[in-house]
């Protein structure tokens, strides 16, 4: 080989060194001080750093009371009287309340009930994530769950027998079981409804078209607080006279009726973005509507629109707090009940909103990086 051609495949000395060769220094010239404007947006940055973070150390823990002092005398105000002496955050305000705060006015040796229900749920949601269990007989484990989470907060008997569980109405229902119950539930009925309702509005029947295009721009030309109130007071117009359903199951069923329509509008634009080529595929193999939908079309549509539905799904997770307005007291409602249903502790309402913002946070957060790894998991699996 001549020296000219050697000369061919002698690397470029201008390549930058691999990443993994650049070192602590290296990335941080590269991502912090690349450009003078970066230069001084992260000595901007670094300085406000410098002066909130001691505050906020300070006001959370080093000036912060975690406990009753071993000196101070209990009296007529209480244990938050104690926090009077304190010049950081008063954590005993969660001590004294999270109780109330978790489980409302459910009555407190009842409890435990509400808790396992919550667990049992979080875990079943948890055990329903994996594409392996995605089996027909899931549908049998969420009613035998869902059988189980409303038994024990409600209680009564089971299958005719007693088993020593107490009946507790749904008004004394509250808290994060409240919010789990509206959030989840909501979900597992408002997708298959959305699906149904995309279908429809890009079906060739005109009555079934002209019915979904009715139903989702009507439910998306409202506010979800005006289909509450309309879930509360006309509900109850459709039951026999006598029959009444409580405020908690409406609020469930305004919910779904319009996250449904949200999510249809998310699932058209997966099945818009499907190239005409996979539909007539589908039809070149002789493949019912049914079929095709099911083993072609929405398994595509669902994993393109993956990202834009745990938006939706986080945000109305977060509006549970809006069923409020028809007496249904959720987690932030209770948290809110809590801090002024006692005086003394209603200077303390930062450290109460920062521990349920810290819950809803952690949902959240879960639920975001929940449909990241989904997405990438339908991705890698169909390469494969």
């Amino acid at each position: 080989m001549s020296e000219k051609n050697a000369q061919t495949f002698t690397p470029s000395a201008s390549l930058p060194p691999p990443s993994h060769h650049i070192g602590v220094l290296g990335w941080v010239r590269k991502n912090l001080f690349s450009s003078p404007i970066n230069s001084l947006m992260t000595l901007l940055l670094l300085y406000g750093l410098y002066l909130v973070i001691p505050s906020l150390y300070q006001w959370f823990f080093s000036e912060a009371m975690f406990a009753v002092p071993d000196d101070y005398q209990v009296g007529r105000l209480g244990v938050g009287a104690a926090c009077r002496d304190a010049d950081g955050a008063c954590w005993l305000m969660l001590t004294e309340n999270w109780r109330f705060m978790l489980f409302g006015s459910y009555p407190p040796s009842e409890r435990w009930r509400s808790a396992l229900a919550s667990i049992l749920l979080l875990l079943t949601v948890a055990f329903s994530c994996h594409p392996s269990v995605w089996k027909k007989w899931l549908i049998f484990v969420w009613i035998f769950i869902s059988y189980v989470f409303f038994k024990l907060l409600g209680g009564g008997s089971v299958f005719g027998l007693d088993v020593g569980l107490t009946e507790i109405p749904t008004s004394k229902w509250g808290g994060l079981p409240i919010t789990l119950m509206l959030g989840v539930y909501s979900l597992l009925f408002s997708v298959p409804l959305g699906i149904v309702l995309a279908l429809g509005r890009r079906s060739e029947m005109k009555f079934v078209k002209l019915l979904s295009v009715g139903y989702i721009e009507l439910i998306r030309g409202v506010p979800l607080i005006t289909i509450l109130f309309m879930a509360s007071n006309m509900l109850p117009l459709f039951f026999p006279e006598g029959e009444k359903m409580a405020n908690v199951y409406r609020a469930m069923i305004g919910m779904i009726l319009f996250s449904a329509a949200y999510i249809a509008e998310i699932v058209r634009g997966g099945l818009q973005s499907l190239s005409k080529g996979q539909y007539e595929a589908a039809d070149a193999l002789g493949l019912s509507y049914y079929q095709k939908m099911r083993l072609i079309i929405l398994p595509q549509a669902l994993t393109v629109v993956i990202p834009p539905m745990a938006n939706t799904v986080i945000g109305f997770f977060k509006d549970t707090s809006l069923v409020l307005i028809i007496s249904v007291y959720d987690l932030m409602n209770t948290t809110k009940t809590a801090v002024t249903r006692d005086p003394v502790w209603a200077s303390y309402y930062k450290e109460a909103y920062i521990f349920v913002g810290g819950l809803f946070f952690m949902m959240t957060f879960a639920i975001s990086k929940y449909s990241q790894w989904l997405e990438f998991k339908l991705q890698q699996s169909k390469k494969h």
